[in-house]
């Protein structure tokens, strides 16, 4: 449907089976009008580029923006699957979204940050932490993202990679002044990248820059004891390492495998925190898994690809939960051989996938 839709037109959309409803303003899409009124839709990258707000319209017209086939095939489409985040309503929609929950959605807010450690961790990892101010608290859940704000408006997108009770902000004491919170992200060079190149050549503690968050609906689900498969490639660990500790925080003792992959060894860039955290956590394993070993790192562990790895060791995958970050190729790739004939109900499969600006004006 392309017909214009009247300026002063606001539309309902009612999810079900939540049953919460909220309006949408004319010309503005579904998904950002959730963030605005604090529903907790599922949603990714916001931009049509991964597919993590796909659900299914069961009444009403739709009008989609821009939006790669990956995302939302033709097919799809013509089935009545929509994209949030770029689905316009042309009149009242109802649509069907299990992971809707009101606990979810965090007030968004956007404030100044100060660089306060940077840490390389591998060639192409670096560990930023940034300082919020001590005035202001954001909560978050784990595996939740914050995006800066650059000098010219663009935006990049990164996960916190330390739970919320490890971002609380620091009282003033006789001694020391009021600290705000402290997040911990984790971020890949990648070159030519206006924003990474500038974190590996030129940032400096005591930067400061602005930020806004949380946003994402990756996060555990604590109503469900299910186990648990823990998918992580390159830094889709960060998101992956914030829901550890929070698990541990809270005593979740649900049985959880991570699996963590790269190229080379040394892309499994926190390999030792991990091994610590094995020592702490019974019920936690893992499995690091690297694809592309050279002979001289002597590497003696699993080989290829990661999210095959965990169906090697997993066939039935039917009583699991999964929570998969990363590149797209291997979320995308879990999601459809995960839930193939019937393995694993596709409202279990949590994801968070890491696309670059590339990937988003990809088809």
């Amino acid at each position: 449907m392309t017909s214009a839709t009247p300026s002063a037109a606001t539309f309902q959309v009612s999810v079900l089976p939540s049953g919460r409803t909220f309006s949408v303003n004319a010309d503005e899409a579904i998904l950002p009008a959730a963030i605005r009124q604090g529903i907790g839709m599922p949603y990714g990258c916001k931009d049509g580029a991964c597919g993590s707000c796909k659900c299914k319209k069961l009444e009403g017209d739709v009008f989609h923006g821009p939006h790669q086939s990956k995302a939302l095939s033709e097919e799809e489409e013509a089935a009545g699957y929509i994209l949030t985040c770029c689905g316009v309503p042309q009149t009242d929609v109802v649509l069907e979204s299990r992971q809707v929950t009101d606990e979810s959605a965090f007030p968004i807010k956007k404030m100044p940050s100060r660089v306060t450690a940077l840490e390389k961790k591998s060639h192409d990892v670096m560990v930023i932490r940034l300082q919020l101010p001590a005035n202001d608290t954001m909560r978050y859940h784990a595996g939740q993202y914050i995006e800066f704000i650059l000098r010219d408006g663009a935006r990049r997108s990164y996960s916190m990679a330390n739970a919320p009770h490890l971002a609380l902000p620091t009282a003033k004491t006789d001694d020391t002044p009021a600290l705000g919170p402290s997040i911990e992200l984790h971020i890949r060079h990648m070159p030519g990248g206006k924003f990474t190149d500038h974190v590996f050549t030129a940032m400096k503690e005591k930067e400061i820059l602005r930020v806004e968050g949380p946003y994402g609906s990756f996060f555990l689900r604590e109503e469900s004891d299910k186990p648990m498969i823990l998918l992580a490639s390159g830094t889709g660990f960060a998101p992956i390492k914030a829901v550890i500790e929070h698990m541990q925080y809270k005593g979740i003792t649900r049985p959880a495998t991570l699996y963590w992959g790269g190229r080379r060894p040394l892309d499994l860039y926190l390999d030792d925190w991990v091994q610590a955290k094995l020592a702490e956590m019974p019920r936690l394993q893992y499995v690091p898994v690297v694809s592309n070993a050279m002979p001289d790192d002597n590497w003696t562990g699993r080989t290829g690809f990661v999210h095959k790895a965990v169906l090697e060791d997993f066939p039935d995958l039917s009583g699991y939960q999964v929570y998969a970050c990363g590149a797209p190729i291997v979320v995308d790739s879990a999601r459809a051989d995960y839930t193939a004939a019937g393995k694993l109900p596709p409202e279990e499969f949590f994801a968070d996938s890491f696309t670059t600006e590339a990937d988003k004006h990809r088809d």
